[in-house]
């Protein structure tokens, strides 16, 4: 795309962009009660004026830096405006259906990178374990090895005590999502490995369970919860990687400023997951582990699957990109 925006549009606007940085820095954390009337109101019309810029600019591939800078601005003013709206589920349910997905669209490449690196995990799990049949065991510990020799699945005593099982699931769904997320404050260290362990994790229990026979037993339990259950670790990977990318390179902010922009915008994306693990820890509790027919869990996979990736690609149409 060639260069479509002149040097002089941009210092005409550019005023815009200082004045509404200088209004959003006079906030701070203290939010809308260290402006006044007249200041708030000023920064809502700068609002919608950036806005409007940040829409030309997205069109001039050269201006690059020049959108995320005034993204990011919207998204600090986004939050001061709308920090005194309260919250109702009804505004909960339009979030979920209009800004997460934009939210989720923007930050592909976060979410792309941690899919490759859980399917590295997995790779690399997977070669090991055909490789080495020793590593199967040091990394699923003995008692479990013994029940996959045995041709037993290690979920059946879940539906005798699935209202117990499906809360600690959703506990424990929700603490590895939260570590691998919160993971890129440690300069996104913790988050890799999170990311890459249950990859491999995967790859070692699937060629295991391949080897003895229980392949169908395997995905026919993940495929009802691990359709919403797996997307979620890998968004809150890429929420971690989003955090991490602001730790490590703060570009033109100060450093604590860069912490809080990137940490704004990865809790937005994790944010997404929590009535996703919801759902799949109730599957994983009641349905998941019961005797219903193959065929049905996976199609029950399959769809949610499906509804999922209809919900996060879906056309954005008028729906802002910096909410």
């Amino acid at each position: 795309m060639a260069q479509i925006l002149s040097n002089r549009w941009l210092e005409k606007r550019r005023p815009y962009w200082e004045r509404l940085s200088k209004l959003l820095a006079q906030a701070g954390s203290g939010g809308v009660g260290q402006l006044t009337r007249a200041e708030l109101q000023e920064t809502a019309l700068l609002y919608r004026q950036v806005a409007s810029d940040l829409s030309t600019l997205r069109q001039d591939a050269t201006a690059r830096a020049y959108a995320d800078h005034v993204n990011q601005l919207l998204a600090r003013a986004h939050n001061i405006i709308y920090s005194t709206r309260r919250t109702s589920f009804l505004g909960l349910l339009r979030y979920m259906r209009d800004v997460y997905p934009a939210v989720f669209q923007r930050n592909m490449r976060y979410v792309i990178l941690s899919l490759l690196i859980t399917l590295g995990g997995s790779a690399l799990g997977s070669v090991l374990t055909l490789a080495r049949p020793q590593f199967m065991r040091t990394m699923l510990g003995p008692q479990m090895v013994a029940t996959i020799e045995r041709h037993e699945m290690w979920t059946h005593s879940v539906v005798a005590v699935a209202p117990a099982a499906t809360s600690w699931i959703m506990t424990n769904n929700l603490s590895v999502c939260f570590v691998t997320f919160a993971g890129g404050i440690t300069f996104g260290a913790l988050t890799l490995f999170s990311l890459f362990n249950n990859g491999m994790m995967l790859g070692v229990i699937g060629v295991a369970c391949q080897q003895h026979g229980m392949a169908v037993d395997l995905w026919s339990f993940v495929a009802p919860h691990g359709s919403l259950e797996l997307p979620s670790i890998i968004l809150s990977g890429a929420a971690g990687l989003r955090l991490a990318h602001g730790v490590v390179f703060p570009g033109i902010y100060r450093w604590r400023d860069s912490i809080a922009l990137a940490g704004a915008e990865a809790s937005r994306l994790v944010a997404g997951i929590i009535p996703l693990l919801v759902i799949a820890g109730s599957l994983e509790g009641f349905f998941s582990p019961s005797g219903a027919p193959v065929w049905l869990k996976f199609t029950v996979g399959a769809m949610l699957f499906t509804l999922l990736n209809l919900w996060l690609f879906r056309p954005l149409g008028d729906v802002t990109q910096s909410s």
